[in-house]
């Protein structure tokens, strides 16, 4: 996947304090402060930075954490994954393939379909609705 590279002037410019400070900065949202953390319309997630579609809704599911949890990515080569070795702990952060942008982490206590959860900051992802069918 070709990487989408701008500025971070440019990345300012076109996302709110919140999501620059999560995805530019590799941040945290507060625990069940998102928006999308309750959220259950059917659709696609995608980054917030860049509009990659990242995560279907069938594959969300409620984790109890606060932050939206998805068993899978839309596509396995939607995201990189990368060691994290911050505050004192190791995990695997989370980041969007096309543009690097620091979705959360995942973690191996996910449902029996995966053994995955992707715990993303709502304020990294946008949502598009799944158009109806007639």
């Amino acid at each position: 996947m070709p990487k989408i590279v701008k500025s971070e002037s440019e990345w300012r410019s076109l996302l709110s304090p919140e999501a620059y400070h999560v995805a530019r900065e590799h941040g945290t949202e507060r625990a069940f402060s998102g928006e999308y953390a309750d959220f259950k319309e059917d659709g696609i997630y995608r980054c917030v930075c860049c509009g990659t579609p990242l995560f279907d809704s069938s594959s969300k599911f409620d984790s109890g954490t606060g932050w939206p949890s998805f068993d899978a990515p839309i596509t396995p080569d939607a995201l990189e994954e990368k060691k994290d070795t911050a505050y004192g702990m190791i995990r695997t952060e989370v980041l969007c393939a096309a543009c690097d942008a620091h979705l959360g982490h995942v973690f191996p206590d996910g449902p029996k379909t995966t053994g995955l959860r992707y715990c993303m900051n709502s304020v990294c992802l946008t949502f598009t609705p799944r158009q109806q069918e007639s």
